[in-house]
């Protein structure tokens, strides 16, 4: 059993950056991929970022490629989305997710989640 906290979101301003953690609790997190997804409003989670379990190989979506940054420490348990040149369009609430195999795009695949974090991007 994970269980999954997200921590960081708030209003920003176009432009800024923000960073995002998400804690997880049990001794095999190392084990797991994890993943960053986001939902807008009447719109469908859509997955953003993730990194495997051994090695660290990061996946992205195409939509925030060079501009967001996933890592872990897995010494602290924890998963970070650093974000950066923030857009308006990037609002939404973000979720972590984690999963015994490799990082999925689909949300379905994903075993544990957080309970989400809001991002709210102002133009």
């Amino acid at each position: 059993q994970v269980q999954l906290v997200e921590s960081g979101g708030r209003l920003v301003q176009a432009g800024d950056s923000l960073r995002l953690s998400c804690a997880a609790s049990g001794r095999t997190f190392s084990s797991y991929s994890m993943g960053w997804f986001r939902q807008a409003p009447g719109k469908e989670r859509e997955f953003v970022a993730g990194i495997s379990w051994i090695p660290d190989i990061t996946y992205y979506a195409d939509s925030v490629k060079g501009r967001f940054t996933i890592s872990r420490d897995n010494a602290k348990n924890t998963v970070y989305l650093q974000m950066i040149s923030l857009k308006p369009e990037d609002t939404a609430n973000y979720y972590c997710a984690a999963r015994q195999r490799t990082v999925s795009r689909r949300p379905s695949e994903y075993d544990y989640w957080g309970q989400g974090t809001q991002v709210t991007v102002s133009s």
